[in-house]
């Protein structure tokens, strides 16, 4: 098990990259995480949702998600709440408070999902949550120490030392442990290093003198493209990625629209990492400046987001923008908000109704059943400069609430193979749909995630946008996103092997398998 002494530690990271070692030493490795906190989320191939962080794992893997190895999925919907997700399903809508009282109630479920990998895997990767030291949740806790006690799971203790104090937050945590809970503590890993290690190792030996627990590696700052789990990313820093001052020549400009519950912002992973794109995350007007083209990304509160950009201008910027003819995509939340008007009678959000943006001529009406449906399409009527897009296949899967309604204009997309889940256990093949999305004029709109994940798909995009703008963009080659991404975990692990203490950390395991 892999815990961190604070949230960003790189404890996901750490965990996806022992995912691959133990894959290419040939053993069967699943992740498991008991609860998830995040907007990131993931339709497996039977329709059940879970967190991308043990996507990204069980990828490193090289094996299918299951919603095993993420019972429980927390997606904020406010500052003191959230939606319940309990083995894929959403149980219902609870405080903070609420969930504190109740989460223990879930233990049977989090026991039932290990035992089955259990029965399949050689090795399970466990990733903690937060920080395990919480001392006023650690009676009740499910996801750190009180789930390592249950399973009887060897622990390594991961401090990020990019943020300063990492020999305080190691030994502090250590401190706040109760001692059935340090005993379980087998090896400390100092993470993001950056400079000459050996003026690091005097406060190693200290380290672990006081600690009394050995410093199994110290793990670089690394450099490496894999999807980050929640909104703690460093990607919306804009790393190398453009700036309204400093747009890279002759590159075509994408601007993504930060809202405040920005949800499966890893859309934009293809796009972040093509030639000739500069893609940028804005949080205001002023950092707009004039885009090639803005998305509007999946939000777990379409109308509260709305209400924000509408407050802070960035609604009146992309009107102006879309009067331009600037290209305007829409995903899911953000594409509900391009609509007309968004209703809420069931209070399923914020309740009531709204108007939208009024660049597309839809209606949302949300629901309480959550459709979670994978998808395969084909884009067929695509206005726009865009237009190029039409006839293009396309995988991905749809996540929401609500259904939106067009208005005298055809569907954008057609889909050709979808399995329609409704949460409760109902499923209703009536309601099938082979329709998604909406396009007019230079403004797009889809419910499909994973839409931009084809390099086909944003070769077209990158030569339609290139041709608009007077440029000339054309790269070496498309990017395959499989590919590279199996590039990133191969070199996630080789930097781990030559940084992490491999032997010892066997060694761990065939003590606790002893």
């Amino acid at each position: 098990m892999i815990q961190g002494t604070m949230s960003n530690a790189g404890k996901s990271l750490i965990c996806a990259g022992l995912c691959r070692i133990f894959r290419q030493d040939g053993y069967k490795v699943a992740p498991f995480k008991s609860q998830n906190m995040a907007l990131n989320s993931f339709i497996t191939e039977d329709g059940l949702e879970m967190g991308r962080a043990q996507v990204v794992q069980a990828e490193a893997a090289g094996i299918r998600p299951q919603v095993q190895m993420n019972p429980i999925l927390l997606k904020p919907t406010n500052d003191v709440g959230s939606q319940v997700i309990v083995n894929g399903e959403v149980l219902g809508n609870m405080s903070a408070r609420d969930y504190f009282a109740y989460k223990k109630q879930l233990i049977p479920d989090i026991m039932k999902a290990f035992h089955q990998l259990e029965e399949e895997y050689d090795i399970i990767v466990i990733e903690g949550a937060g920080s395990p030291a919480e001392i006023n949740l650690k009676q009740d806790d499910i996801v750190n120490m009180g789930l390592a006690k249950m399973i009887h799971a060897p622990v390594l203790l991961v401090g990020d030392i990019d943020r300063g104090g990492v020999f305080a937050q190691l030994l502090g945590t250590l401190m706040l442990l109760e001692n059935e809970e340090k005993v379980l503590v087998k090896g400390l890993i100092i993470n993001k290093f950056r400079g000459d290690k050996t003026i690091l190792d005097p406060g190693i030996d200290m380290l672990e003198e006081k600690g009394g627990i050995p410093v199994v590696g110290v793990t670089p700052y690394m450099q490496v493209e894999i999807e980050d789990e929640d909104s703690l990313t460093e990607r919306f820093n804009g790393r190398n990625r453009g700036t309204i001052l400093e747009t890279l020549a002759g590159s075509i400009d994408i601007v993504v629209i930060r809202t405040p519950r920005i949800s499966n912002f890893t859309d934009f992973m293809l796009l972040e990492n093509t030639e000739g794109i500069s893609l940028r995350y804005v949080t205001n007007h002023a950092e707009i400046g004039n885009p090639d083209m803005i998305i509007l990304p999946g939000t777990k509160n379409t109308m509260e987001d709305l209400l924000w950009m509408r407050q802070n201008g960035l609604e009146t910027e992309i009107q102006k923008a879309a009067a331009r003819g600037t290209v305007i995509w829409g995903i899911c939340g953000g594409y509900q908000m391009l609509g007309e008007k968004l209703s809420d009678p069931d209070g399923v959000e914020a309740g009531g109704s709204i108007r939208g943006m009024g660049l597309l001529p839809v209606e949302t009406i949300f629901g309480r059943q959550k459709t979670r449906t994978r998808i395969v399409g084909i884009f067929r009527q695509v206005d726009g400069i865009l237009s190029g897009l039409k006839d293009i296949e396309f995988e991905g899967y749809e996540i929401h609430m609500g259904e939106t309604r067009l208005h005298g204009i055809l569907p954008m997309n057609e889909i050709h193979d979808t399995v329609l889940h409704f949460d409760q256990s109902e499923k209703d093949l009536k309601n099938l749909h082979v329709q998604d999305g909406a396009s007019k004029g230079n403004v797009y709109g889809t419910y499909i995630h994973g839409i931009f994940d084809r390099e086909e798909i944003v070769a077209e995009m990158i030569r339609s946008l290139a041709e608009k703008k007077g440029i000339s963009i054309h790269p070496e080659s498309g990017m395959d996103l499989k590919k590279f991404k199996e590039i990133q975990y191969n070199l996630l692990a080789d930097t781990l092997r030559e940084h992490l203490d491999m032997k010892r950390i066997y060694e761990i395991l065939a003590e606790e398998e002893g």
